[in-house]
């Protein structure tokens, strides 16, 4: 079972950008806290932490169709060399500005405006390019839930690292950090060797592919479901780690350090739940999976939004971690599977939208009810909403059966059924 959950590791270039990413995203997830704990400091508004994740996510919003249509004209690897530079810089000048006690929450608002521009090219052509690195769609599942499990390994060891200088040293470095760990993931992508692109030499205008690319999302009902799904979860559930700081000080009266615990616990659960997904052998029955595990995510919004006490705060964030992560992971498995080539960049660029998309108007809704009817009641709610979207998901599964059993058959995931001719199999 270990060496089938790591197969994906075979491939030469994916393994090199795994280790890439590994160091880089560590950084990141400590970014990501150093911000949050930054501007609560300078502003004791839960508001302005809103604003904070809206500025970061609302440009993958309105750029994300565009950004798609770039992305399967552009070599993926071109594209993901020079987001990686543009977001050391970015990470580079927050750091700059922090030390020298200069930073200003319109100067964070700016620099969190720029780092969501690039994440609008750079996330759709990551996603878009693990199929190069994996070589087919063979393993492509399991890199998936390797990429997974990268990702929410830096999550339990981000913020853990990120509480732990915040406390000593200040929100600073750990900016610092960040932007020299991009080094790693562009070294790994100059190390690659990867075959051109098969996709982007359309002679049809930008306008024409992206209609092209709406009209097969919102046609095909398979991925317009799942789309729909994963942008009412992120819109009701995600926004919850915006009003960590509130519930660390406030709720559970701790410090960077608890809020580092807090966030490394939804690590933990996120990495088991990519684990598990890295362990299975096949795609089928993820469909399944995905409105079970949205219903856990929102109950364990909804437990945490009760709980006043730490221990049981943290085993509740790991249940969270893990219902959240299995439910992307399967939801994005799912859909790279099935999508067609030469619409892969614009679909994830849409993927992307439903959760960066969806999640910064979930924050500023957040951030502006939390002070009305408090943090607990507005995570209470978040959680309600990811069980009612999952209940959704749940009564669609019988109408998408019929049209997803011909896409597996053809790609050899399920046997081919013989058609039945004159009552005879």
């Amino acid at each position: 079972m270990t060496i089938n959950a790591l197969r994906a590791l075979r491939h030469r270039n994916f393994r090199i950008f795994f280790c890439g990413q590994s160091i880089s995203l560590v950084g990141t997830w400590m970014t990501r806290l150093a911000t949050g704990w930054l501007v609560y400091r300078l502003t004791g508004s839960s508001l302005l932490l809103g604003v904070i994740s809206f500025a970061g996510q609302i440009p993958t919003f309105l750029l994300g169709p565009f950004a798609g249509v770039w992305v399967d004209r552009w070599q993926r690897r071109r594209v993901l060399l020079a987001t990686q530079a543009l977001a050391a810089v970015q990470s580079l000048m927050l750091a700059g500005l922090t030390l020298s006690g200069r930073i200003t929450v319109t100067e964070i608002v700016c620099l969190s405006v720029f780092q969501g521009l690039i994440n609008a090219f750079d996330m759709p052509a990551r996603q878009s390019f693990l199929i190069q690195m994996v070589e087919g769609r063979r393993d492509l599942s399991n890199a998936i839930a390797l990429n997974s499990t990268m990702v929410n390994g830096a999550r339990l060891l981000g913020p853990a690292l990120a509480g732990i200088i915040i406390a000593a040293v200040g929100e600073g470095y750990c900016f610092l950090i960040d932007g020299v760990s991009y080094f790693a993931v562009i070294g790994s992508l100059l190390a690659m060797k990867i075959d051109g692109q098969p996709v982007g030499k359309s002679t049809a205008s930008m306008l024409v592919q992206l209609k092209e690319g709406w009209t097969y999302v919102s046609k095909f009902a398979p991925i317009r479901t799942v789309l729909l799904s994963f942008a009412i979860v992120s819109f009701m559930g995600v926004p919850y780690t915006v009003l960590m700081p509130v519930f660390t000080t406030r709720i559970l009266h701790g410090g960077p350090h608890m809020l580092g615990f807090l966030l490394g616990a939804a690590g933990a659960g996120s990495i088991a739940a990519a684990l598990s997904l890295a362990a299975r052998k096949s795609v089928r029955g993820l469909y399944r999976v995905i409105p079970a595990v949205a219903a856990l995510f929102g109950g364990g919004l909804i437990a945490f939004s009760l709980s006043r006490n730490e221990w049981l705060s943290l085993t509740l964030m790991a249940v969270t971690g893990f219902g959240m992560m299995q439910f992307a992971a399967a939801s994005n498995t799912v859909i790279q599977t099935i999508v067609e080539e030469d619409k892969r960049g614009r679909v994830m660029s849409y993927y992307m939208m439903a959760y960066m998309g969806a999640s910064p108007f979930g924050s500023l809704l957040a951030g502006s009810v939390a002070p009305v009817i408090g943090a607990p009641g507005t995570v209470l709610l978040c959680g309600i909403g990811c069980v009612a979207g999952a209940a959704w998901f749940w009564f669609q599964l019988p109408k998408l059966r019929p049209v997803i059993r011909p896409i597996y058959e053809r790609l050899g995931i399920l046997p081919v059924v013989p058609i039945a001719v004159n009552g005879e199999n």
